[in-house]
């Protein structure tokens, strides 16, 4: 064996063992726009990182919620980044299933992080999750229908007003449906948004003696409010809608109102995407004249299981996909307006950003509007916008969102559900040591 050929060995021997050596991040991810246009710039992190490889497993909002919760209580060490809410961070670093976040680098700004956001993924002075966006929630109209039915949206929207311009520029011959919103099953589906309107009733999921108040007028009125607009405006098949099916209605001009997550706006908004992108107005979110407009804060983040070995590679990514460069990066790809939104203050103090994007200000109105320690106009025991951060709300909140599903698809009544809705939850309450 001559000197090339050993030097030659050598040479593929340790380029073999380099790539032994790179590890390789699972990552557990929603299907929505934001996290499948991370997927498509995620050459740009490798590149930097070639020692660190990206899978990546991409699951219905539901399904996400399911396998991560199962597979991070089981210390089941299945995924090294988990995309999880600002409901379930708090709760699982105080859980210890969290890694703290202290390795994102010393160019990394965490006080830069907008204040509620930040203040809810914290524990104890400490970072255990970082945001990859944030929203509240708001009214996406389209102007052009509400001007041919001679409407004009208020600066602050009763519901009276939406159910009457709901039905009002309704039109099934042209296949516009004057409203949609979520009606498919789950804690952080339709009751999400079940949650946020009843809030804006006056109405609470519990009184301060954990009692739950389904039995209460405001969950009444909001319920029956909700399914007659829905029955007399909304699309068909509304039972089975959740934030991606009626993005998709939205973009394809057949929504007139759709009421939901800020960062819709940017989907809503782009000509590449909607055809309905030049038309489109914004409002927050509607109150009964208390001034409570579902108090809607959310973010979805990414967080590292305890039971990942690839604690230092995580935190890394992590770093990438939710500093100030990454939304450069965006911008630079895909222009300002389809930016990660509702995390970074810099963002709405950009000047290129408040052009690009119309809806920034209605954005940051919202959730500075939002006021989760004060979800409801009426005392509560907890806090929480469109969830009530308690462990027991995931499992409680996806069957009381299956009974109301159901009304929605006419298999149920408003009255029976509710009465279902008490009685479940008296005794999940009543089991987990809440009522005593």
């Amino acid at each position: 064996m001559n000197l090339r050929t050993l030097m030659l060995g050598a040479s593929t021997a340790a380029l073999l063992c380099g790539f032994a050596h790179a590890e390789t991040l699972t990552i557990a991810t929603v299907n929505n726009g934001d996290m499948i246009r991370m997927q498509g710039l995620t050459d740009d992190f490798t590149t930097k990182n070639p020692d660190i490889q990206v899978e990546w497993v991409t699951l219905e909002e539901n399904v996400l919620r399911e396998r991560v919760t199962t597979d991070i209580a089981t210390k089941g060490g299945q995924y090294d980044i988990v995309t999880i809410g600002n409901y379930e961070v708090p709760i699982w670093a105080k859980q210890g299933w969290l890694v703290a976040l202290d390795g994102l680098g010393d160019d990394y700004d965490v006080d830069d992080l907008l204040p509620a956001i930040r203040g809810g993924l914290s524990l104890d002075g400490k970072l255990y999750a970082a945001p990859f966006y944030g929203e509240s929630a708001m009214i996406m109209y389209r102007k052009d229908l509400f001007e041919k039915a001679g409407l004009t949206m208020p600066d602050s929207p009763t519901w009276e007003f939406i159910g009457e311009a709901a039905r009002k520029i309704t039109d099934r011959d042209a296949d516009v449906n004057g409203i949609c919103l979520r009606g498919k099953a789950g804690w952080g589906e339709n009751m999400a948004f079940l949650t946020a309107l009843d809030n804006s009733f006056g109405g609470r999921w519990f009184d301060e003696n954990w009692q739950p108040q389904f039995d209460q007028p405001e969950w009444k009125a909001s319920l029956q409010f909700y399914v007659d607009m829905m029955k007399d405006a909304g699309p068909q098949g509304a039972s089975s809608n959740g934030f991606n099916e009626n993005l998709t209605l939205f973009q394809q001009g057949k929504c007139g109102m759709w009421i939901d997550a800020t960062v819709a706006a940017s989907f809503v908004s782009n000509p590449n995407d909607s055809t309905v992108a030049d038309k489109v107005g914004y409002a927050i979110f509607p109150d009964t004249g208390n001034g409570n407009h579902g108090h809607w804060l959310w973010s979805w983040n990414l967080a590292v299981p305890a039971s990942s070995t690839k604690a230092e590679a995580a935190q890394k990514f992590i770093s990438w996909a939710t500093d100030k460069a990454y939304t450069e990066l965006v911008a630079s790809k895909e222009g300002w307006a389809n930016v990660p939104p509702g995390t970074r203050t810099s963002l709405y103090k950009n000047a290129e950003y408040q052009k690009a994007a119309p809806f920034a200000a209605p954005t940051l109105a919202a959730m500075d509007a939002a006021d989760i320690t004060k979800p409801s106009v009426k005392p509560v025991p907890y806090t929480g916008g469109q969830f009530v951060a308690i462990p027991e709300f995931q499992s409680l909140g996806t069957t009381v969102g299956q009974l109301f599903s159901a009304v929605l698809a006419g298999q149920s009544s408003v009255d029976d559900a509710l009465a279902q809705a008490q009685t479940i939850a008296v005794r999940e309450m009543t089991r987990a040591g809440y009522i005593k």
